[in-house]
């Protein structure tokens, strides 16, 4: 059975509201179990607990929230070396595009990669124009389709890595060519 943890920050709900869709994106790989776990809320093992994690944040003058950052350096700090190679991406939403979600999911991966977690970006694409290379993005709160869609593809690409490489389960690899992705070419007007 796959263990996805969601762990988020939301000051506005925005990105509460996203880490929705990472759960759901998630949910839709066979055999895969979800808990979505705001910081506040959140305890080390909820971390120990999962095969993979997606973590969502504010972004905070381009970089994580104070909360998220505070979460790993004081719930997490003695459990570094119990958490060393298990799967992560990231997720942030800010007051507007050019925002700096990019530089925060960065940070955020920055912090995962210095606890020994397994970051991935994505290359599929979710709409015109969107990508998540360093995990998904929005401006404000989740109402566009194609943030919707770069939220759900996360979630799902993380429930298929762990259920891949986690649970051996090859079929669930995510490149595996029966299923239609994406690409920069279903987008060519004409």
């Amino acid at each position: 059975m796959n263990k996805i943890l969601v762990l988020f920050d939301s000051k506005s709900g925005n990105v509460a509201q996203m880490a929705e869709f990472v759960a759901e994106g998630a949910r839709q790989v066979p055999e895969t179990e979800v808990r979505l776990r705001h910081v506040d809320e959140a305890a080390a093992e909820d971390v120990l607990w999962c095969d993979g994690l997606a973590v969502g944040s504010p972004t905070n003058m381009g970089i994580l929230s104070w909360k998220m950052k505070r979460f790993w350096d004081e719930v997490m700090l003695d459990h570094w070396i119990e958490v060393d190679g298990k799967i992560a991406c990231a997720f942030s939403s800010a007051g507007g595009w050019g925002g700096g979600m990019e530089m925060a999911c960065q940070s955020l991966l920055t912090v995962l990669m210095n606890f020994g977690f397994l970051v991935f970006g994505v290359t599929e694409y979710s709409g015109r124009n969107m990508t998540s290379h360093y995990g998904a993005v929005g401006a404000k709160a989740p109402r566009e389709p194609e943030v919707q869609e770069a939220c759900r593809i996360l979630g799902r690409r993380l429930a298929e890595w762990c259920a891949c490489f986690v649970h051996g389960r090859k079929e669930q690899h995510p490149l595996r060519k029966d299923i239609k992705r994406l690409t920069p070419g279903d987008f060519v007007e004409g």
